[in-house]
This record gives C-alpha cells, structure tokens and sequence, in this order.
C-alpha cells in the first residue's frame, strides 16, 4: 500500500509532499519530519484515505506482523 506524507517545511508557505511504499517506510519519514522541526500537514492513502500518525503506526504494525519471519 503506498502512503502520501505532505508537510510544511519550517519558515515556508508551500506544502510539499513525499511518497513511501510502505507503512513502515512512511512512519520512518514522519519521524525524520519531525526531528527537522517540519509540520506534517497530511498523511493519507489510496486504500485509507486521509489518517493521522496513530493511525499509520497501527497500520505499519499489522504490516511488520504480516512480513514472513527470517530465520
């Protein structure tokens, strides 16, 4: 399932927006977003609609539980 972050970068007017593969890899950028003092305007996908980070950290933990183990 792929994921849309869209954010606002500290001192500007644009929202920009970045595209993970994955919920993991999404919670992986909203984390770096935040340690760069970047507020996150959205996060949504096209099976989920519009979510907020409680949301996709559920999401990347069914994930994560869905992935084969390696041995």
């Amino acid at each position: 399932m792929s994921y849309t972050i869209g954010f606002q970068a500290k001192d500007q007017t644009a929202v920009l927006a970045t595209e993970a593969a994955t919920a993991n890899q999404a919670v992986a950028i909203v984390a770096a977003l935040r340690q760069s003092a970047d507020e996150i305007k959205f996060i949504r996908s096209p099976q989920e609609g519009d979510m907020g980070i409680e949301m996709l950290l559920l999401l990347a933990k069914e994930e994560a539980e869905e992935m084969p183990q390696r041995v």
